[in-house]
């Protein structure tokens, strides 16, 4: 499990480092991707058109953004794993700055030696109220035990 999560780790500190290439390196050739901006489902592209994509979001930032996981958890059985974490975005955007909490769940499997990430899913709950705002506020602080 420490190889698992030393990839988790080090693909956050990667992103701290603007490195798109070396991110991407943890993840399988073809992943599934649920990510926080539309679509619902990122569509499946090459490898350059990835490290493209991940390029120009990380341009949107003043510096590339910090990424601090939280709370990770893992199970592996074999070569498959799943990791869950509660994950802060932190960044300046136009000039603000700003921390996002946000759920992460990764499905791994070990290729070649190596653990890839294969699925990756993340998520921001929103209010049941009836307004379906995001819930953007929240952090694992704010949270009932």
């Amino acid at each position: 499990m420490n190889e698992i999560a030393e990839v988790i780790e080090r693909k956050a500190a990667l992103l701290q480092k603007g490195d798109a290439e070396a991110v991407l390196a943890y993840y399988a050739p073809s992943f599934v991707e649920y990510n926080l901006a539309p679509p619902l489902r990122q569509p499946t592209t090459s490898r350059q058109e990835r490290v493209a994509a991940l390029r120009a979001w990380m341009g949107t930032f003043a510096a590339p953004p910090r990424r601090e996981v939280t709370q990770l958890e893992i199970t592996t059985d074999g070569d498959v794993a799943f990791a869950t974490s509660l994950d802060c975005l932190s960044a300046v955007s136009e000039g603000t700055p700003f921390q996002l909490w946000f759920r992460v769940t990764l499905g791994l499997r070990r290729i070649d030696g190596r653990w890839l990430v294969t699925h990756e899913h993340e998520s921001v709950p929103f209010e049941m109220d009836g307004s379906f705002r995001a819930s953007t506020d929240l952090t694992p602080a704010t949270e009932p035990r």
